[in-house]
């Protein structure tokens, strides 16, 4: 892989201009009379000038205080002391307001709620859709500790998109992300297909943490084998010194690398790979895309049917020749979660084991 050392500096394709436009302004404004948060702004996202310039931003409820404290997020985390049940009327409002065509609605972790929080999520989408007909809606949704029961609520209120982010590969996952699961997040990505086969569903991976070319492959593989549509690759930017620091600055070249084997190699109907590609960024340009059945076309992989990785020299480094893929069906144990067969049933609301 391409890699450049880190330096006190980061390189030339990361710096973005300051936010300040006029439209940047009159978003702000209208966010802060609302009483509103945006990822936008609490994780400290580089596009945010270029989006908010152009009309776009993605809203953040249930909050801004996270009750996990994964080691990249710059959202502030401890435990939230209230629910506002009027939120989802002040969003929907305010995406009337804006007149967007497509809104992205993404949240903190709430795991002291029985559901996460997923009623909240239904409560906005529909009051959105009921405001503006017109939209779509595409959720950036928690784990919800793996409660299918939560899956299901949002789902019903129809989303155009569901989004969980399985955010790094499977061995940095413990370290980096506590409070999730790998294999809980692919099983999450899987159920929602099995819930609705036509529900488009969305992933974003961070690179630049330590992962190695074999493992971004990994995880491309189990993602398409829980069906997932679409994938986004930034590269992870430190938020403070109290974060993990960067292992590395992945190449714009790395990146388009990156694209073209998710989509012709993995057959994933559209992947946003970029320095500074966030979950949202572009996010109405790739619905609008993959409505319109754009590159990367989606083709099933269940079990053992997935795509063994293309002889790239550039991109496979590190992974060992001659060696056979494992079978799906046999387990690989990560933590307490092992390795599904196939897309696996949730754990249902009430339980607290867990995954089996």
């Amino acid at each position: 892989m391409d890699t450049i050392p880190i330096t006190s500096r980061k390189p030339s394709w990361l710096k973005v201009r300051s936010p300040g436009g006029p439209n940047y302004l009159r978003l702000k404004r209208l966010m802060r009379s609302q009483s509103l948060h945006t990822v936008c702004e609490e994780a400290g996202c580089p596009n945010i000038g270029e989006c908010w310039e152009a009309g776009t931003a993605t809203f953040m409820i249930l909050g801004d205080v996270c009750t996990r404290a994964c080691k990249y997020c710059a959202v502030a985390h401890g435990m939230p002391t209230e629910l506002d049940l009027d939120e989802p009327r002040r969003v929907a409002e305010t995406i009337a307001a804006m007149d967007l065509d497509h809104v992205v609605i993404t949240s903190v972790n709430r795991d002291e709620l029985a559901d996460g929080g997923a009623s909240i999520y239904a409560a906005t989408i529909r009051e959105v859709r009921a405001r503006l007909p017109h939209c779509s809606v595409e959720v950036l949704i928690p784990d919800f500790k793996g409660d299918e029961d939560a899956l299901r609520a949002v789902m019903d209120a129809r989303p155009a998109i569901l989004g969980h982010n399985l955010e790094t590969v499977e061995r940095l996952h413990p370290d980096v992300r506590p409070g999730g699961r790998y294999w809980r997040s692919i099983s999450y990505l899987g159920s929602a297909k099995r819930i609705d086969a036509s529900m488009l569903t969305k992933t974003g991976i961070i690179l630049g943490m330590g992962e190695r070319a074999s493992e971004i492959r990994r995880a491309m593989a189990d993602l398409r084998e829980a069906a997932v549509d679409i994938l986004t690759l930034g590269q992870y930017l430190r938020p403070s010194a109290q974060h993990i620091p960067v292992a590395r600055w992945v190449t714009p070249d790395e990146f388009r690398d990156w694209k073209r084997i998710g989509e012709e190699e993995y057959g994933f109907r559209h992947v946003e790979s970029g320095p500074l590609v966030r979950s949202s960024y572009h996010a109405k340009e790739q619905a609008r895309e993959v409505e319109a059945g754009g590159p990367g076309r989606i083709q099933e992989v269940l079990e053992a049917d997935v795509p063994a990785p293309a002889e790239n020299p550039s991109l496979l480094a590190d992974v060992p020749r001659n060696v056979p893929r494992p079978s799906m069906n046999v387990p690989r144990h990560m933590g307490d979660v092992p390795r599904p067969s196939g897309l696996v049933p949730l754990r249902k609301a009430g339980r607290t084991a867990p995954l089996p």
